[in-house]
């Protein structure tokens, strides 16, 4: 056994699964179905935004106003659209190598958390079969701030009975990086360097992750 023991927290969308495809296809059915165009374009600026600020956003762009029970029923609508397509996943949806950094440090007897904003995510993990291997599970529903408030992290560290600075977080988002560094953790960016340049380290994806550096964070 490691002599010693960190905390891994992993966000969820962009970093274990991509369903930021799904949030795309049913926010643009919801928009075309109001007559007004959604382009990825528009989906950049949803992104890490809430549901009812997404939905005003989409409506003010096509200089549509709602009653307050028809606004209820398309953001409804959008959650049952989006949860089709999750439905349907499975192993496949787990992003390169994502899956194996998991096993590796299972392995090494480390702690494991999901910390994510998505209120689908224990569903979601589930799916494409890796829930065993987390340790906790921080969702949507267990947190009252959202990124770049620490407060989703802070809370998966004290489930893991593990002190912040002894937790490593994987994120895509900046909001996500810059959550991890307030709660005085180390911060792995997955993605692009010149969107994530606050994180310690980042990589484009896992597969640039090697054990050796795993291990380098488990020893440090």
């Amino acid at each position: 056994m490691s002599k010693k023991r960190k905390g891994f927290i992993f966000d969820l969308d962009g970093v274990i699964v991509d369903t930021a495809k799904y949030h795309f296809l049913a926010w643009k059915r919801l928009a075309n179905g109001l007559g007004i165009d959604f382009s990825e374009k528009e989906n950049e600026q949803l992104k890490g935004v809430s549901r009812v600020r997404s939905l005003e956003k989409i409506l003010s762009w096509g200089n549509k106003t709602l009653s307050e029970a028809e606004f209820e029923k398309l953001m409804a609508l959008k959650n049952e659209d989006y949860l089709s397509y999750i439905n349907k996943m499975d192993e496949n949806e787990l992003l390169p190598n994502v899956k194996k950094t998991l096993l590796y440090l299972k392995d090494k007897h480390q702690a494991i958390a999901l910390g994510s904003a998505s209120k689908n995510a224990r569903f979601i993990i589930e799916k494409v079969n890796v829930g065993q291997l987390f340790d906790t599970i921080v969702d949507g529903t267990d947190v009252s701030k959202a990124k770049p408030d620490p407060e989703v992290f802070l809370i998966a560290a004290k489930s893991l009975k593990i002190s912040p600075e002894n937790c490593i977080v994987f994120e895509d988002s900046v909001a996500g990086i810059d959550a991890a560094n307030a709660a005085n953790m180390i911060s792995i960016g997955i993605g692009e360097p010149d969107v994530l340049g606050r994180a310690h380290y980042i990589f484009k994806d896992f597969t640039q992750i090697s054990e050796e550096f795993l291990n380098e964070l488990i020893n440090a």
